[in-house]
């Protein structure tokens, strides 16, 4: 298997390519959407003179997954957090709808994923929204891109999949700079470089990293959006690999494996949804509690709220300034743009966090002028502080 320019680190899922899997999840999708386009929606006519209108703006946004989805939910509060700044307030001005697809827990195979984004299609249509925005993959991928060419504007967030990637399914953008059409937004950038410097910084010493995803359509986008950004450069801070998780089941091998493997010092896991043989699925809080117990060697936590839910940190995306990001395109749209004039652009920011308590568990002395730069330190409150009334601590520097 040929991976660009990627040569002295290795991909490892059984004999199957990554080109092989991302093919197979993409081609449902491709048949759906073609049948889409051959049978055409109802245009709905809401892209003119949003500014004029005296009526209150009415915003739908569809969520990927469920309420308390930590990789969405931030994005979402940083929207609302732009538009109330911009003076765009629900219960004045404003008219939030939110759909939960709640494909990461509940609906996650192809079929249910296309029927979800079918029902958000019918909400589409009966909110009637002046913007829509779509949150992570799923929602982009079973709604937007069926509404490419209509006259509602759209921002998306939190892509994974490259907007390449998703123009050879469907010719919704000219250029990233210029998208041309209805459609504009934030691409997530995982900031896997920064992290691996920070890390080489932290352990000068560091044999290597192991990446570990899952074969879910957003697993396979992640997988392919981290071999993006190592392509970027042509040094690596570390040498690192890949292993991507079948199933729970195979998850806790690979964890086993790695914590057993001297010539690995640091894991970056982002499987975070994971079939067990008994049908029960597993997400991120659960598998990271998990790992936590039973692997000794830093984790580089993705985004900050994994640091929350244990791993060990570092550069980490902030979803939190992504949604805003993305909000400032929503509020630009409300002024008059036109979404196909405004480049998409990467997530700007990432966060520095690390936990105090996973550093405790591994022995790890994080150095004063790393520890000083953090955006967010997390630690629990000992039995004495707690006894004196103190919370669990998250200091926002």
């Amino acid at each position: 298997m040929t991976l660009n320019k990627i040569t002295k680190s290795r991909f490892i899922i059984g004999n199957i390519s990554l080109i092989s899997l991302i093919s197979l999840w993409l081609r449902p999708f491709v048949v759906l959407l073609v049948t889409t386009f051959a049978i055409g929606f109802p245009t709905v006519n809401v892209f003119s003179e949003l500014t004029a209108s005296v009526q209150p703006i009415k915003l739908l946004i569809i969520n990927s997954y469920s309420p308390d989805n930590v990789c969405s939910s931030p994005q979402q509060r940083g929207i609302l957090f732009e538009l109330a700044k911009a003076g765009y307030k629900t219960g004045k001005n404003l008219i939030v709808r939110i759909f939960y697809m709640d494909t990461k827990r509940r609906f996650t195979s192809p079929e249910e994923i296309e029927k979800r984004g079918e029902e958000a299609l019918k909400e589409f249509y009966r909110f009637k929204p002046n913007v829509l925005v779509t949150l992570d993959d799923n929602a982009f991928r079973t709604v937007a891109l069926r509404l490419v060419g209509q006259h509602v504007p759209i921002v998306f967030s939190g892509m994974n999949g490259q907007p390449e990637d998703y123009d050879r399914i469907v010719d919704w953008m000219e250029t990233r700079k210029h998208p041309g059409k209805n459609i504009t937004g934030v691409y997530e950038n995982l900031h896997v470089l920064d992290a691996l410097r920070i890390y080489k910084k932290l352990f000068p010493g560091i044999k290597k990293v192991v990446f570990i995803t899952d074969l879910s359509p957003t697993g396979c986008a992640i997988t392919k959006q981290i071999i993006s950004e190592l392509n970027s450069t042509p040094s690596f801070p570390c040498p690192w690999e890949f292993r991507m998780a079948l199933s729970w089941e195979d998850y806790k091998k690979i964890i086993i494996s790695l914590d057993r493997d001297p010539m690995v010092s640091a894991i970056y896991p982002v499987a975070v949804t994971l079939p067990s043989q008994s049908g029960k699925r597993f997400t991120a809080p659960e598998i990271f509690k998990w790992t936590t117990k039973h692997i000794e060697k830093p984790e580089i936590a993705v985004n900050h709220e994994f640091a929350r839910m244990g791993l060990f940190g570092g550069a980490a995306v902030d979803f939190f300034s992504m949604g805003r990001q993305a909000g400032r395109m929503v509020i630009r749209i409300l002024k008059g743009e036109y979404p196909g004039n405004i480049p998409i652009e990467k997530a700007e920011k990432y966060v520095l966090v690390f936990n105090l308590d996973r550093a405790r568990e591994l022995g790890i002395k994080i150095p004063q002028e790393i520890l000083l730069s953090a955006d967010e330190v997390i630690q629990s409150a000992t039995k004495k502080q707690r006894r004196a009334g103190y919370q669990d601590v998250n200091e926002l520097h």
